[in-house]
């Protein structure tokens, strides 16, 4: 797989660009909803505690390194959202993608609502739409989780797999991206809030030898 550098097409006018955000809002809350309803689903609470065992013993592993499980976490995610990508595509009836800015939508209202029963507001757009933030109300991976004041000091990203997720997803659909968390409400923010950049497209090549 080679790639090409990140050139962007021409903005949109700034209120041009929110009608055509609301428009899309709405349509993609209405195929969330839908492909919720249609994909078998894991019971919330068993999620949370399967969750959270994985995290406690990765703490255990890693000696309370949270810097090495935060990678951790984000390398499972990515290689979990290398994967959904085919169940999405084929179960969420979601529109192509014809833009980065597109995808910000249907991950805040299909993707997340698809596979963990929440949607996202999408916030924070750069001038050039290369970078957006995903805020969550509701995260499913926190519910009956308190963070011991050492993992709080030692910055842990107890979600962190949450990014990992979107850049395999993303990666998968010809965007690198950056994913990071700017709040936490486990860290005592009042929500949680997922930064995603744009660092190239990607282009898919079919010559032989390596990439």
């Amino acid at each position: 797989m080679a790639t090409t550098p990140l050139q962007p097409p021409p903005p949109l006018p700034q209120q041009q660009f929110l009608q055509q955000q609301q428009l899309q809002q709405k349509a993609l809350t209405r195929v969330g909803e839908r492909s919720f309803e249609r994909i078998e689903r894991t019971n919330a609470e068993m999620l949370t505690m399967t969750y959270g065992a994985l995290v406690t013993q990765m703490l255990r592993d890693q000696q309370d390194d949270c810097a090495a499980v935060n990678k951790l976490l984000d390398s499972l995610g990515y290689r979990i959202g290398v994967r959904l990508v085919d169940e999405f595509l084929a179960k969420s009836g979601a529109p192509a993608c014809r833009s980065f800015v597109d995808s910000a939508e249907v991950i805040a209202k299909v993707g997340l609502k698809m596979f963990l029963g929440v949607t996202a507001t999408v916030s924070g757009w750069s001038e050039g739409h290369t970078s957006y933030s995903l805020v969550l109300e509701e995260n499913p991976l926190n519910t009956f989780v308190e963070l011991p004041e050492r993992h709080q000091k030692g910055k842990l990203l107890f979600s962190n797999v949450l990014c990992g997720v979107i850049r395999g997803a993303m990666e998968m659909v010809m965007y690198k991206v950056e994913c990071a968390f700017v709040k936490d409400v486990l860290r005592g923010d009042d929500t949680t809030e997922i930064r995603v950049t744009l660092i190239e497209t990607l282009k898919e090549s079919f010559e032989t030898g390596e990439d």
